[in-house]
């Protein structure tokens, strides 16, 4: 089942790391079969609190979404977004 792995940045810290970050995190999606369906375009805030970016992301299924988040490129990527913001993210089955 198609799966979506959504990031919302909450709050940047550190624009160095995050440039890091958007540079191996690029790379670490070759060979993994996602489709980027939104990647920090215009945001409205409908409701809650404002957020300054979100990507989603589509898998063909949940295995693969993980995959490609627990691989050893996407897991150094990440140890830059994590000292250069603030973001949730989670994963969501389609319909």
């Amino acid at each position: 089942m198609t799966t979506y792995v959504v990031f919302t940045r909450e709050r940047t810290t550190d624009p160095k790391e995050m440039a890091i970050y958007a540079e191996k995190a690029h790379h670490a999606g070759e060979g993994h079969p996602l489709t980027p369906l939104a990647f920090y375009g215009d945001i409205q805030t409908l409701e809650g609190s404002p957020i300054e970016g979100s990507v989603i992301l589509s898998f063909p299924s949940k295995e693969e979404a993980l995959a490609w988040y627990n691989s050893p490129l996407y897991s150094e990527a990440k140890e830059h977004r994590l000292k250069g913001a603030g973001y949730r993210v989670f994963m969501i089955e389609g319909v």
